[in-house]
């Protein structure tokens, strides 16, 4: 397994690290070949890949058959895989669910909500874990931003100094005010890796689907750097109309008979 004490030299040097959210090997290896430091395989895999209504709806095969495409498209790149909802409800459940993703490939897991519990039990089975505090998406069915106040935000530097102290290798913030993850960020061990969680943390992660622009759909803490829905379905037109005007396929993608075997055949 790759080594989680990278991420922490580069916190203290200063290092940004960037991680991408992948479901599928083309779209690992492409992130691979990029430079990626770090594929997520979220749960986002559901609401974006699945057709599910949330991510509570994910289960973890659905997260095991996703780390095996993306491990063997990025063979050498430090993989995440999410515990799904209600998979870490007890420290031996969430140990035991947590070496089925480490088999499947991953080399770190990840979990929401501050459970130094948890934390604890998987890190004696030599796992590494990844914390996510702020907007939990599988836990708050309101999307909306989380730490405004000044009590939730002294909460939740506290329950980053909890989990931290419980050994955590990472933390995703998410959704939460760029001065609040400052704090979290000077206060922890851990590298912390925001998602709408501004410019002071020790990396970044978007959701490859919304950094493509697979929908119309955009986020105040995203930021596309391709369109590729409107090139899909602009394809996806021309392929349909191409065939039924009998455009294609053309004579250029037909197989022709060797003239011999053809005389023969029609003989």
């Amino acid at each position: 397994m790759r080594d989680a004490a990278r991420f922490f030299e580069m916190k203290r040097k200063g290092e940004k690290i960037a991680m991408l959210t992948a479901y599928d090997a083309p779209t690992a290896r492409a992130e691979a070949e990029g430079g990626v430091d770090v594929i997520l395989v979220g749960d986002s895999v559901g609401t974006n890949m699945l057709g599910y209504s949330s991510e509570r709806d994910v289960q973890l095969a659905d997260i095991a058959h996703h780390t095996r495409a993306v491990r063997r498209g990025a063979p050498r790149v430090y993989v995440i895989s999410d515990l799904p909802w209600q998979t870490y409800r007890t420290p031996q459940e969430a140990v035991a669910n947590a070496k089925i993703l480490v088999e499947a490939g991953a080399d770190m897991v990840k979990f929401e909500g501050p459970l130094p519990e948890i934390v604890r039990a998987i890190k004696a089975e030599g796992i590494a874990v990844c914390c996510h505090l702020g907007l939990e998406p599988q836990n708050h069915e309101e999307k909306r931003l989380k730490g405004k106040t000044a009590a939730e935000a002294r909460k939740l530097v506290e329950d980053a100094k909890t989990l931290d102290a419980a050994g955590m290798d990472m933390l995703v913030l998410e959704v939460i005010p760029e001065d609040v993850a400052e704090v979290v960020t000077q206060a922890i061990k851990a590298p912390t890796i925001g998602i709408g969680g501004g410019r002071k943390t020790d990396g970044q992660v978007l959701v490859i689907v919304d950094v493509l622009g697979f929908t119309d759909a955009n986020f105040k803490h995203n930021k596309r750097y391709a369109d590729v829905g409107a090139a899909m379905r602009a394809a996806a037109a021309a392929y349909v109309a191409e065939v039924h005007s009998g455009a294609f396929p053309a004579e250029a993608n037909a197989f022709k008979m060797p003239k011999e075997e053809r005389a023969a055949f029609l003989g």
